[in-house]
């Protein structure tokens, strides 16, 4: 077995060294009232873009609306907002959030690199640490919602923020294909072992709708969202069709600009 850290954010719950973990305090200027974990099971389903229109939604519904970008060594979250300047920070060692062009303040790594190119190399204490940062040395201000744009799958990142974040709940992003309910099974069940809810499932890339005849294409198969969300008591879906215009916004750093209603309900149940 592998020497013990004591970096209890990186070990399994049977560890016989873990300690007892308590949630973080947010920055002492800030108030966040409700924190929603964005996760997937596996890489390539559209996570950052989801985590962005739930933002980009809430805020047009009024809210004041935060992203922590915690996909730390593959964040992108600043790319599809347009978001290139650096954080400032002041005299006692605490960063400003960056403001979108709307005001949707976001903070991730690829704002704080030299170059949006570099690489990320850290290991998993490391990762954990930048969370922490993230949470506590950032001057969120007064947030009605925050979205937490998680790496993909069930590692030391995602274990970090369930455990000392205070995670209202999840929405899991999916695709159509059958391997989809194992890949959910495994949110939902890290999720259950930490106490968190699965407050809603969105299923990207779910159809494409003809631009000439309207008719609709299940290009990676038939929908099972449905079933799958019953099977796991979830009561709130959302279903996002393939869109190319959605995909050149994010591109070009402009998704605020996209118009969407898709995630207009599913917003508004999470920022009740």
């Amino acid at each position: 077995m592998a020497e013990c850290t004591h970096d209890c954010s990186s070990c399994g719950e049977n560890c016989g060294e873990r300690q007892g973990i308590q949630k973080l305090e947010a920055n002492r200027h800030s108030k966040v009232r409700k924190v929603i974990g964005v996760v997937s099971g596996k890489g390539g389903v559209g996570k950052s873009s989801v985590t962005s229109m739930l933002a980009v939604a809430a805020h047009r519904q009024g809210k004041n609306v935060a992203i922590l970008d915690a996909d730390i060594t593959g964040p992108s979250i600043p790319k599809a907002f347009g978001a290139t300047e650096m954080p400032k920070g002041n005299a006692d060692n605490e960063i400003y959030p960056v403001e979108t062009k709307t005001g949707i303040e976001i903070m991730s790594t690829n704002l704080l690199l030299e170059n949006d190119t570099d690489p990320v190399l850290w290991r998993g204490p490391i990762l954990g640490g930048a969370i922490q940062q993230f949470w506590q040395d950032v001057i969120w201000g007064d947030i009605d919602v925050m979205f937490v744009d998680m790496p993909p799958g069930t590692g030391d990142v995602a274990l970090t923020v369930y455990q000392q974040l205070p995670v209202d709940g999840i929405v899991i992003v999916t695709s159509p294909q059958e391997l989809v309910e194992m890949i959910v099974e495994k949110a939902v069940n890290m999720a259950d072992m930490m106490n968190i809810p699965a407050l809603g499932l969105v299923e990207n890339m779910s159809y494409f709708k003809c631009p000439d005849c309207g008719s609709i294409h299940h290009i990676f198969g038939e929908s099972r969202v449905e079933e799958v969300a019953q099977k796991h008591g979830i009561s709130r879906i959302a279903r996002l069709p393939i869109d190319a215009k959605l995909a050149e916004a994010c591109d070009h750093g402009a998704v605020e600009d996209y118009q969407s209603d898709a995630m207009d309900d599913l917003a508004a149940a999470l920022t009740k």
